[in-house]
């Protein structure tokens, strides 16, 4: 019995060409409101806001879920999570959720998101663009920013640690 196969290709060089005006990712804005005992550097997330432009939205309900999902991933980045390595056999120390900390939700007492409602007709037939990693990207900075208008200290390496602030 033989198999029957068929190969196909395209080139869409030309096509990215004539498009590469146009921008083809999400963008957005986050801020945050942090609490910081100046006693023991301890910090603590208020409230955080992101605010998208992610193209036409199909499903407001998982979009909501990612967005906060990924900015709840950024509060981790920004304060507790860190990969510990063993400088002389450059294995991981810290190898499971008890050594490695991630954020819950009594981490973080308020998050909204919200976006702006976005039409591109040149994106693809949906007019759709991906989420997946936006709600990520700004939430660490925004930390950062009001940890430094908090205390004065310009942290530059993550986590930001009691440790670092004291």
């Amino acid at each position: 019995m033989t198999s029957r196969s068929s190969q196909g290709t395209a080139d869409t060089t030309e096509d990215v060409k004539a498009d590469s005006r146009f921008a083809r990712h999400a963008f957005g804005a986050q801020f945050a409101e942090v609490q910081v005992d100046l006693g023991t550097g301890q910090v603590r997330v208020q409230r955080m806001l992101g605010v998208f432009a992610a193209g036409r939205i199909i499903d407001p309900d998982l979009a909501r879920s990612q967005l906060i999902g990924g900015m709840t991933m950024g509060l981790g980045m920004a304060l507790m999570e860190e990969t510990v390595v063993d400088a002389e056999y450059g294995d991981f120390l810290n190898h499971d959720l008890a050594q490695y900390h991630v954020p819950v939700c009594a981490d973080v007492h308020d998050i909204e998101v919200a976006w702006i409602d976005e039409e591109d007709p040149y994106l693809n037939p949906m007019g759709s663009k991906g989420i997946g990693e936006i709600g990520i990207v700004g939430t660490a900075a925004a930390i950062g920013n009001a940890v430094y208008h908090a205390t004065g200290q310009r942290i530059r390496d993550l986590p930001i640690t009691p440790a670092k602030l004291l």
